[in-house]
């Protein structure tokens, strides 16, 4: 609304910072907000891409990959995303993110070991 006043990207971002202090978006995301706006762009989600799958971190795909390495604690990365059908990026902040695994000797164990674990 403000772009509609004519009033400048870094006008609009000093006002949010003022507003919202670190959680303001920054400048570059102002301008390209700004941008799409005079453009004629009323909505600021995203456009579909047809050609590219929407993976997300849903519990339903976090419990897939877990029963997958559950299977194969072996399992790279790249074997766990062609079963599933997610991104790379996806799969990988599942495991690490999510299941708070990492990759130990071409296996997932948990980032935080117990005592008793190490010594087994």
């Amino acid at each position: 609304m403000r772009t509609a006043l004519n009033i400048q990207a870094p006008v609009i971002y000093e006002e949010l910072c003022s507003v919202h202090g670190d959680q303001a978006p920054c400048l570059r995301t102002v301008e390209r907000c700004c941008k799409r706006f005079c453009e004629g762009q009323e909505e600021l989600e995203n456009e579909a891409r047809p050609d590219r799958p929407i993976t997300e971190t849903t519990p339903e795909n976090i419990e897939q990959v877990r029963l997958i390495i559950d299977d194969d604690p072996c399992a790279t990365i790249e074997e766990v995303q062609d079963q599933t059908g997610l991104s790379y990026g996806t799969t990988q902040r599942i495991i690490t993110d999510h299941l708070q695994l990492a990759k130990i000797t071409a296996r997932y164990l948990p980032k935080q070991l117990t005592d008793f674990q190490r010594n087994e």
